[in-house]
């Protein structure tokens, strides 16, 4: 059965929190209604990434939200998230369905033929982007703007969770283009009302 995926991709990243702790942070995102949530870590231990991979889980699982853990299928296991998110420098897509079997799997793609080649491959959605300029994540790559979002969108079947300078004002712009998700982060995390602003872009499609 395809993926669906709602209109909102919520990402935690514990960098990104303006030093609230992670803990608070996600549970404004489930207040909010996220349904999806990728856990992004990038400067925790193993241990540490792994102890609060569990916490989350634990807490999105009783909000019914789906868990994607970025990068690490280790971690995705060990905390029986319900898939991983791949970029194109990580493990290949062949690989990481043999380790997780049938969870989800998300690839990152940034031109038409690598999301060709996601889909060929058998993942579950494609990230797409950066879509516009972003902060966040130092991608070395260029915006790649509304126009190639639609190109990628009439290129494969599968869902796209557009990602990269989003934001609540051009959310709309990202949906309206063929995305069936929107990733953002620095928009949200950095909201002095978090619940607030998922529940808004939540329910503005």
């Amino acid at each position: 059965m395809p993926l669906h995926l709602p209109p909102l991709y919520a990402i935690l990243d514990p960098d990104q929190t303006k030093g609230r702790p992670a803990d608070l942070v996600l549970r404004q995102l489930l207040e909010g209604g996220a349904q999806i949530l990728q856990l992004r870590v990038k400067s925790l231990l193993p241990r540490d990434f792994l102890g609060l991979a569990r916490r989350v889980r634990d807490q999105t699982r009783a909000a019914g939200c789906q868990l994607i853990v970025n990068d690490r299928i280790d971690i995705a296991l060990a905390c029986d998230a319900d898939g991983v998110h791949l970029g194109q420098e990580d493990l290949p897509l062949a690989a990481g369905k043999k380790l997780l079997d049938n969870k989800i799997i998300g690839i990152s793609t940034h031109d038409i033929a690598q999301a060709r080649e996601a889909e060929r491959n058998g993942a579950d959605y494609i990230g797409f982007g950066p879509m516009f300029g972003t902060t966040t994540k130092d991608t070395g790559l260029s915006a790649r703007g509304i126009d190639m979002l639609k190109q990628i969108r009439a290129a494969v079947k599968i869902p796209i969770v557009a990602i990269g300078g989003i934001n609540e004002q051009n959310v709309e712009q990202v949906w309206q283009a063929g995305a069936d998700s929107a990733a953002i982060l620095s928009d949200i995390l950095g909201a002095e009302d978090i619940a607030g602003k998922v529940a808004r872009i939540s329910l503005a499609r």
